[in-house]
């Protein structure tokens, strides 16, 4: 890290499925972008703060019942510290109100026992949403590791690394905007249509859109069912992944269709009725008992 660390404790009043936030965030960590070492529970990245970038490590603790902390330390000064935090707690779900979500879950025979399982089970995030579009776009229809290895070509071209640290920022919408499209399928190694709607995706973001929590939902779907190549799936996991609503349902993902015995989507969404508000955790729970990360 650049300059005078700060270091604080952020409190988790309930359990805390480590192994599960750290599976996650090392499935999808892109080279230069993030680094995770479930090994040691930490997880390195740098963070858009107003017009900073500011360098996090995130130590996370032992599972264990009851409540428990989880470690901060950032470059951002005092004066960014509580943005920091904000983010950072945002971002792993940390504020959850998980007893009431596993009261409602457990009405279900069928998510009982994962809940029972994972009591501490939580809606891991993106930190910032217009990235969270970019990677997942780039997902499409290819596997984690694939898009992994798409992502770090494109961060490796259009991201100066952060001065002091091996981390690159992921390039702002406005530099992906301005590339064209040939360029960047040339790049990352992606179809043409792929690339296009990264292009397309970047200058929606650079004209105004925010994909972000707080954001009109109805909105930022419509916004991007607008643009080419982005579908239901897309939208669904972005609502779940980066604009924190924890009742979106990806009612046509692959896995959570198996996970329900292989039924259309359609009668994904008719079994789902009876999970909301928290649609969302119990996306995460047969997600979980799949192996998906």
């Amino acid at each position: 890290m650049v300059g005078r660390v700060s270091r604080v404790e952020l409190e988790v009043p309930e359990p805390l499925e480590t192994a599960s936030v750290l599976g996650v965030l090392a499935a999808h960590a892109v080279s230069g972008l993030e680094e995770v070492d479930a090994a040691a529970g930490t997880v390195r990245r740098l963070l858009a703060v107003g017009d900073r970038r500011v360098a996090v490590t995130v130590r996370l603790p032992v599972t264990r019942a009851g409540s428990s902390a989880i470690v901060l330390e950032h470059d951002g000064g005092e004066h960014l510290g509580d943005a920091v935090a904000s983010r950072v707690r945002r971002w792993l779900d940390l504020d959850a109100d998980l007893a009431e979500v596993r009261t409602v879950l457990s009405r279900d025979a069928r998510l009982a026992p994962l809940v029972r399982a994972r009591p501490g089970l939580r809606v891991t995030g993106y930190v910032d949403g217009f990235e969270g579009a970019v990677l997942t776009v780039l997902g499409q229809q290819v596997s984690v590791a694939a898009a992994r290895t798409v992502a770090g070509r494109l961060l490796a071209r259009y991201a100066d690394p952060h001065a002091g640290t091996a981390l690159r920022p992921f390039p702002a919408p406005h530099v992906l905007a301005s590339v064209a499209p040939d360029e960047l399928r040339e790049v990352a190694g992606v179809p043409g249509a792929r690339a296009r709607t990264v292009v397309a995706v970047a200058r929606a973001c650079a004209d105004g859109l925010r994909i972000e929590p707080g954001a009109d939902p109805g909105a930022v779907r419509a916004a991007l069912l607008a643009l080419p190549g982005v579908g239901p799936w897309t939208v669904d996991y972005l609502a779940l992944r980066a604009l924190g609503d924890r009742d979106a349902l990806p009612a046509t993902d692959l896995v959570l269709r198996r996970a329900l015995g292989g039924q259309p989507s359609s009668e994904v969404t008719r079994a789902a009725a009876a999970w909301s508000p928290y649609r969302a955790y119990a996306t995460e729970h047969l997600w979980a008992a799949e192996g998906r990360r």
